[in-house]
């Protein structure tokens, strides 16, 4: 299960699907305000984002799931395996990419500047077309929950958490100026299962230039937590 950026959709990583092997399944999460859910107000607080998370998770848990949370969906990801376990079906792994770990302070304070700067901010991280938002009428539609997503992300922080139990790998890109490798190790003291680091070449968005290792190492990943750890070559070269 996929959990998008701050100000992202699901349709991204729902295009994923057809770079897994028929034996891994992929879904992802579509946040309110946007796309389909774009009637619907953008989440004001994560606790209620992440019970809607959870409700669609739960039916998922009677099978091997393994959540990738990007950015502020590694937030996400990270809350709902917190209540996941809670609710006695913790997921089997969770990924947790491009960003500090919860108990590290939280920063930033894009969620309160204006309209023009948040638009840089999003084009500066690579996520987004500056030319997509420089349309006012867009900027509108879609500025609303990337400022709310901005908001939960910057003002989150857990400074002494319970751990998980489960694995947990960070993973980042070796050019990302929003985590850097002291802060995504630090998510090895948000588990007492086993942490791995990996890392990608690029920047805070690696995996959309080159996504196949990425995918390859998802897949490695699910078939890890389903018992049936195959190992997936690269034919392309310079993948990884």
């Amino acid at each position: 299960m996929c959990l998008p950026h701050a100000g992202g959709t699901a349709g991204p990583y729902a295009a994923w699907g057809t770079g897994f092997p028929d034996d891994v399944a992929l879904s992802a999460v579509q946040y309110p305000g946007r796309e389909d859910r774009l009637s619907e107000p953008p989440a004001g607080d994560l606790q209620q984002l992440v019970t809607g998370v959870c409700a669609a998770l739960l039916p998922l848990t009677d099978r091997p799931l393994v959540l990738f949370g990007h950015s502020f969906g590694a937030v996400v990801a990270y809350e709902a395996a917190r209540r996941l376990t809670a609710w006695g079906a913790a997921p089997d792994h969770l990924v947790v990419s491009g960003r500090r770990a919860p108990s590290l302070p939280a920063r930033g304070d894009m969620h309160t500047r204006s309209d023009d700067e948040l638009v840089s901010e999003l084009v500066r991280l690579g996520g987004t077309r500056g030319e997509v938002l420089a349309d006012r009428a867009v900027r509108d539609v879609y500025l609303p929950a990337v400022r709310a997503d901005f908001r939960l992300a910057e003002t989150y922080h857990r400074p002494d958490p319970l751990p998980l139990g489960c694995p947990v790998t960070a993973v980042m890109g070796e050019a990302d100026t929003e985590v850097d490798e002291v802060q995504a190790r630090a998510w090895s003291a948000h588990t007492t299962g086993p942490f791995d680091l990996r890392t990608f070449p690029g920047g805070h968005f690696y995996f959309a230039p080159r996504r196949e290792p990425v995918l390859c190492f998802l897949t490695e990943t699910v078939r890890t937590a389903s018992g049936a750890s195959v190992r997936c070559r690269l034919e392309s070269e310079n993948l990884s």
